[in-house]
């Protein structure tokens, strides 16, 4: 999926934002009538910067419960109920009784002083202490979607610290941002590396490497449409492809930095780092699995359950549980932040070209104003209900969303404005390449990404099942409520077009055909960068362009 789907779309990415020096629906200048993919891309990251905030807030709940002796889900306190457990209870079994064989409940077998025959024991089922207090205490977790509840107050208030801390990160824009990012984006390295040394050196190390890559491993997944839909929607977001977000900072590069190697540096690092933390993790599952005496498909969970109900109980069977607590959430909390910070200067970015007077003069009271306006509406998923909400969100619009746009962004780049076209564009920035230097990313742009992501999406579509979380599943207004909100991301693809049609002069056909052209701006944003190429290029403050009302009505060049 990297090689396919990632690395091509990093590197379109990556060299558009480059090449225009604008956010992510600016940059549609290339192709006015997909102008909607950049709205979509940027309505997507305002959902996901929602609900991804209140999964920082999470972490810094968690974070803040390590400061104890004794973690609070390291057993069964008060808040658990008869079904909390750290082992297998048994809850019947054959038994040898005056020379007949017997079945009887484990009551008995045990006042009777008798004993269970080996692979006879059926067992209750039973709860992990870090999955009941995930529940019914951090989250407070109600029935269910209709169940709101009030808000949980502590997570309220860790979601405030969150955004305060992207607030404060980002007030300055990419100058405050990127200076915090290296400390963000390298720390998590250093524990994880702590991390894998402490997890290799225990008891069942191994059985949890072989499930992670290994004889364990269930291949018959691949077989599942949901299953590529999420590895797409991984790789996207771990990349920041078809969001928006790396078209925004890519923006602010030099016209001549070698966006080839970054992207190539940047896919194989994030790959690379990928499989280095699954080691991490996994060992320490595993050795979970051996001290509770279970499979490790059994203590293995994926998404919520992994982080905050699977890995929190394994390290609470560690020695100095609280200090391996400690540093898993902080690496949970940096890895967020790095996340939600290009999740928010995408949407900084955008506004910024669409009125970059005022932003130059309002920056930090803007930036602080979206921060708040985020705030409030994320405090819906951290009700009683808000878990649902955040599984609503992140199963729609990160899923099918980006997806869509992915489809259409490489359709339009390459097919209308035409891929040897852009491939020009690229070596102005990196110099000249020979034919076998694109044979690869020809393959990919003019067949192989757009072909699979339309499979994956196809699949996934027709496979459809409404959204479950965990056993619990949801109304049928609640999978409404999903598809209307990845409708309202992508109605804005046509809405877009048929504005930009409306706009442009012509019959119908002389329309459509304008719109598919370049704008009369498009081009390098510094007239020095533009070359013979680019000199035809209007200058914006001069010539307006058909810009829709949503976005602006004009647009700026740099000063």
């Amino acid at each position: 999926m990297l090689a396919l789907a990632g690395l091509p779309l990093f590197f379109m990415e990556c060299s558009l934002g480059q090449f225009a020096s604008l956010g992510p629906i600016s940059v549609w200048r290339i192709l006015p009538l997909f102008q909607g993919v950049g709205i979509t891309m940027v309505i997507i990251s305002t959902f996901v910067a929602i609900y991804y905030n209140v999964i920082i807030a999470y972490a810094l709940y968690y974070l803040f419960a390590s400061f104890q002796k004794v973690l609070p889900w390291s057993a069964c306190f008060s808040w658990a109920d008869e079904f909390c457990s750290k082992t297998r209870l048994v809850s019947d079994c054959n038994a040898t009784l005056d020379g007949e064989i017997i079945h009887a409940n484990y009551s008995f077998i045990t006042s009777n002083n008798l004993t269970c025959i080996n692979g006879t024991m059926n067992y209750k089922p039973v709860q992990f202490p870090s999955e009941q207090y995930w529940n019914k205490v951090a989250l407070q977790r109600s029935s269910g979607l209709d169940e709101t509840g009030n808000i949980v107050w502590y997570l309220a208030l860790c979601l405030l610290l969150s955004w305060m801390i992207v607030g404060a990160a980002l007030f300055k824009g990419i100058k405050s941002s990127g200076k915090v990012v290296y400390f963000t984006a390298l720390f998590p390295y250093v524990i994880l590396l702590i991390l894998l040394v402490r997890g290799a050196t225990l008891e069942g190390a191994l059985d949890g490497i072989e499930y992670y890559i290994g004889r364990q491993s269930n291949i018959t997944k691949l077989m599942e449409a949901e299953v590529w839909k999420d590895a797409a929607t991984q790789i996207f977001y771990s990349l920041s492809v078809a969001w928006g977000g790396l078209v925004a900072l890519s923006s602010y590069n030099k016209f001549h930095n070698n966006c080839y190697s970054d992207a190539i540096l940047v896919c194989v690092t994030n790959c690379v780092t990928s499989v280095f933390a699954g080691f991490a993790i996994f060992s320490i599952l595993g050795h979970m699995a051996f001290v509770s005496e279970r499979p490790v498909s059994e203590v293995v969970d994926s998404g919520f359950d992994l982080a905050f109900v699977a890995y929190p109980e394994a390290l609470s069977r560690l020695p100095v549980s609280p200090l391996w607590s400690f540093l898993f959430f902080f690496m949970l909390l940096l890895l967020g932040l790095d996340s939600q910070f290009a999740t928010i200067e995408t949407l900084t970015t955008t506004i910024q070209d669409i009125y970059p007077k005022v932003m130059k003069k309002l920056r930090i009271p803007i930036t602080l104003g979206v921060c708040i306006l985020l705030f409030f509406l994320g405090l819906i998923c951290v009700t009683q209900a808000g878990i649902y909400w955040v599984n609503l969100i992140d199963h729609f619009c990160a899923g099918w969303g980006i997806l869509i746009a992915a489809v259409l962004e490489i359709i339009g780049i390459i097919y209308i404005y035409g891929g040897n076209r852009f491939i020009e564009d690229i070596e102005m920035m990196i110099g000249k390449k020979s034919r076998l230097f694109w044979l690869w990313w020809r393959m990919c742009w003019f067949f192989i990404t757009p072909v699979l992501l339309m499979a994956i999406l196809v699949w996934s579509l027709v496979t459809f099942s409404p959204p479950t979380y965990g056993s619990v599943l949801y109304p049928a207004w609640g999978t409404a409520v999903g598809w209307c909100m990845i409708i309202f991301c992508v109605i804005w693809i046509p809405i877009a077009a048929i504005l930009k049609i409306v706009k442009a002069e012509g019959n119908l056909c002389q329309r459509i055909v304008s719109c598919c052209r370049p704008a009369a701006n498009w081009g390098p944003y510094l007239e020095c960068n533009r070359g013979e190429r680019y000199s035809h290029v209007v200058d914006s403050k001069k010539e307006k362009e058909h810009e829709i009302p949503t976005v602006s009505g004009f647009v700026y060049t740099q000063q």
